[in-house]
């Protein structure tokens, strides 16, 4: 322990570690040139592992996809996926028929449950300009209660997301967008329904936050037993507790106090997790995340004789038209559009 207030420092990578009942956070950050016809890079791929391309090459990398950036079809089963695009868009389809386009600000959350497959593909729609994607992806485990609970998603637009303001008393703004939890009287969205952020005394918080430049801002307190990380991904330097912090390191709080960030000489961008641990057995295998190697066995089993439902799309890295603006089509035929 650092001192009485901080627990741990770690530097970042591409995933972030996170504590219980988070199981990882993946930062993309991806500067993607003009786009071509079919929505993927104006590029030349070649030299690209494609299929499995994890290289930042020229800023950018194309994952598991092959013409357009992004995750082709896969499943998952046993826990839930908050995915915050800071920048771009990524288009979504899934195998109950469910299908949307968001991004900017926007954030979706989904319980993939008993089990469903989905892609995330990452639509180039300029074609006369660069394509820059920042999004983070936040894997928040199921309670065993849960770990079989329907699939669902949902959409928390960026435009309804309530943001947080405070003034220090040199009149910096610290701007903190509450996508879960709640800062004084501000309230996140409701999230999905049988999350373990669905229960308040769980006080789970996904906050982004933005301190102006020489701001400060104290950090609310929590529980004691809320596991606390604060991930500082940009700015200039921070201090913590009497602790200077560069970018690019997450800090583990004790959650019970309260904790003063001063922010240095540019604003800072902060992500902050919390939550109570779930404190069960985590077993995860790839796109699975069970209590146990059985059922870890189980979950491989039932993807291969149901498929999850299935994949009712003709492509398995399906995208939407380029003319399409942001909007969630819901398995029970519900549409939103933005």
């Amino acid at each position: 322990m650092y001192n009485k207030l901080i627990i741990n420092i770690k530097q970042l990578g591409f995933v972030w570690e996170t504590s219980d009942p988070f199981l990882f956070c993946v930062h993309h950050l991806d500067n993607y040139p003009t786009g071509n016809d079919q929505l993927g890079p104006a590029a030349s791929l070649t030299g690209r592992h494609l299929g499995q391309d994890f290289t930042t090459k020229d800023g950018w990398r194309m994952y598991h996809g092959e013409t357009v950036p992004g995750f082709p079809a896969h499943p998952h089963r046993g826990f839930e996926t908050v995915t915050v695009v800071l920048n771009g868009f990524i288009d979504h389809s899934d195998s109950y028929g469910a299908s949307g386009r968001y991004g900017n600000g926007d954030v979706q959350w989904m319980t993939a449950g008993a089990g469903m497959q989905h892609s995330e593909m990452f639509p180039l729609l300029n074609k006369d300009k660069p394509n820059p994607l920042e999004l983070f992806q936040i894997w928040l485990n199921l309670p065993h209660l849960h770990k079989f609970s329907k699939p669902f998603y949902k959409m928390l637009w960026g435009e309804d997301i309530p943001v947080y303001k405070e003034k220090d008393k040199y009149g910096k703004l610290t701007k903190a967008t509450v996508i879960a939890g709640n800062i004084g009287d501000i309230t996140a969205q409701p999230p999905a329904p049988d999350s373990w952020a669905a229960d308040p005394a769980n006080e789970v918080g996904i906050w982004l936050l933005e301190i102006e430049a020489n701001g400060f801002w104290t950090i609310p307190t929590s529980s004691l037993e809320i596991n606390r990380t604060l991930y500082f991904y940009r700015g200039a330097e921070i201090n913590i507790a009497g602790i200077n912090v560069k970018p690019n390191n997450a800090v583990e709080l004790l959650a019970d106090q309260p904790v003063i960030v001063e922010n240095g000489n540019e604003n800072a961008f902060l992500l902050l997790i919390q939550g109570r641990p779930i404190s069960e057995p985590v077993v995860q295998h790839g796109p699975f995340v069970m209590n146990t190697a059985a059922e870890i066995q189980q979950a491989f089993s039932d993807y291969r004789k149901t498929q999850f439902g299935g994949w009712p799309w003709k492509r398995f890295d399906n995208i939407h038209t380029r003319e399409m603006g942001r909007f969630a089509k819901y398995s029970n035929g519900q549409e939103e559009f933005r």
